[in-house]
C-alpha cells in the first residue's frame, strides 16, 4: 500500500508534477492504493458527449476506429480525457479495494457509479475493450479505476437498470443546479428555455425546473426530437430552432414565453450557441452552460457585446444532493425513463444535444 498520498490525488500525477490530476497530461493509475484511495473494478465507462461526437466525426463513424483512439487516450494518459474536447465522462463498477482512512464510507462489493470526471480519475484498461463496437458512448470495459478521498461516488440504486443509472448519474449536476437557480428567484422570475430539451440533461433540466415552479420551454432541432418532447409533456412549451442561430433561437423562445426567458439553461454538445443563449435571456436572468463545447470567452463578450445583464454559471457537474434529486426525477416522471431508453438504444445518440457533467461532469 501506498504511503504518501494526497486527498485531492496530487501524488497520482506524472506530468506535468505539481497540477492537479484533472490538468495533468499523464496520471499513474497503478493498481495499489494509497490508505485514502479505493480502487474499482471498472463495468462500463459513460464517455461524455462531446467527446464521443468529436471521436465520431473526426473517424466517420469508423467504431474501430474510436475504439482504437480512445484505447490510446487511456493508455497514453493514465484517464480518459480526450485532448481536443478537453471532456471524459465517468463509470460504473465494483469496489474492490478501500484503504483503511478512506472517507467516501464504500465497502468492498459496493456498485458504484463515479460521479467525478474521467479527465482526473486514474484507468486502466486490461480488456482492449473488446465488448464495444466503438459506436456509443456507453463503453462495456473491463480495468480499474481509482478514487481520491475528495472523489465523489453513488452506489447504483436495486430499482434501476445500470445502464439507465450511469446515463442519469452521468448528468445529474443539471437539474440539481436548475432546482436551485429556479429556486432563488421571485415567484413571477420563473421562466426557463432549455437548449436540448429532449437529451438526458435537458430532459432532467425541464422536469427539474417546473417542480420548482417555473413555466418552461424545451428548445429542440429536428421535428423527431420535438415530436417525443411534446409526448412527454415534460416541457409547457416545444419549439424548433437551431440554438446556433441567435436570431431565430430568440424568436421561438420570446414566442413560446412571450418574453425572454428568466433561466436559460444550456445543454447542446456543438460549439456556437453562447450569443442565441444570452439573446434569448432577459436582462436580470440567468445563462447556466452545461456543455462541454462552450467557449467562455466567446460567452463573456458576446454578453458584453450586447449590453446584456445576466449572469452566466457554469454548470460544474456538483451540487450537493444532486444524485438523489436526478434519481428521484426519473423515479417520480414516467416520460423520463422513456427518453433516456430511446438515447441508450442508440436513436440520437449522437445528436447534438448532451454535454456531460457530470458531469459537465464532463
Amino acid at each position: 500500500m501506498r504511503n504518501e498520498t494526497s486527498p485531492i490525488g496530487l501524488h497520482r500525477v506524472v506530468d506535468p508534477p505539481g497540477v492537479l490530476p484533472q490538468a495533468a497530461w499523464r496520471l499513474d493509475p497503478s493498481p495499489e492504493i494509497g490508505p485514502d484511495e479505493v480502487r474499482i473494478a471498472v463495468e462500463r465507462l459513460n464517455l461524455d458527449a462531446a467527446s464521443f461526437r468529436q471521436l465520431a466525426t473526426e473517424h466517420g463513424g469508423d467504431g474501430d476506429a474510436i475504439r482504437a483512439e480512445v484505447l490510446k487516450i487511456i493508455e497514453t494518459r493514465g484517464k480518459m480525457h480526450n485532448p481536443v474536447t478537453g471532456s471524459g465522462g465517468m463509470l460504473i463498477g465494483t469496489v474492490d479495494a478501500v484503504g483503511p482512512r478512506s472517507p467516501l464510507g464504500l465497502a468492498v462489493g459496493d456498485r458504484v457509479a463515479t460521479l467525478v470526471s474521467l479527465t482526473l480519475t486514474p484507468l486502466a484498461i486490461t480488456d482492449g475493450l473488446s465488448a464495444w463496437d466503438g459506436r456509443d458512448e456507453q463503453v462495456p470495459a473491463r480495468g480499474h479505476a481509482i478514487l481520491f478521498a475528495r472523489s465523489i461516488a453513488a452506489k447504483l440504486p436495486d430499482d434501476l437498470d445500470p445502464a439507465l443509472a450511469l446515463a442519469v448519474l452521468d448528468v445529474c449536476g443539471a437539474p440539481a443546479l436548475v432546482d436551485r437557480v429556479v429556486r432563488q428567484r421571485p415567484g413571477e422570475k420563473r421562466t426557463v428555455a432549455v437548449l436540448g430539451g429532449a437529451g438526458k440533461s435537458g430532459s432532467l433540466a425541464l422536469v427539474a425546473a417546473r417542480r420548482a415552479g417555473a413555466r418552461t420551454v424545451g428548445v429542440v432541432p429536428v421535428d423527431e426530437e420535438a415530436r417525443r418532447l411534446r409526448e412527454a409533456g415534460i416541457a409547457d412549451h416545444v419549439v424548433l430552432a437551431d440554438a446556433r442561430d441567435p436570431v431565430a433561437l430568440t424568436e421561438a423562445v420570446t414566442g413560446a414565453l412571450g418574453a425572454p426567458a428568466d433561466v436559460t439553461v444550456v445543454c447542446v454538445d456543438v460549439p456556437g450557441c453562447e450569443h442565441g443563449a444570452v439573446l434569448s435571456t432577459a436582462d436580470g436572468g440567468t445563462v447556466i452552460f452545461f456543455s462541454m463545447a462552450t467557449s467562455f470567452a466567446a460567452a463573456a463578450l458576446g454578453a458584453e457585446g450586447l449590453a446584456a445583464d445576466v449572469t452566466m454559471l457554469i454548470g460544474n457537474g456538483f451540487v450537493p444532493g444532486h444524485a438523489e434529486l436526478a434519481l428521484r426525477l426519473v423515479r417520480e416522471e414516467p416520460a423520463l425513463p422513456a427518453l433516456f431508453q430511446h438515447r441508450l438504444r442508440g436513436h440520437g445518440s449522437r445528436r447534438p444535444d448532451d454535454p456531460a457533467p457530470g458531469n459537465p461532469a464532463g
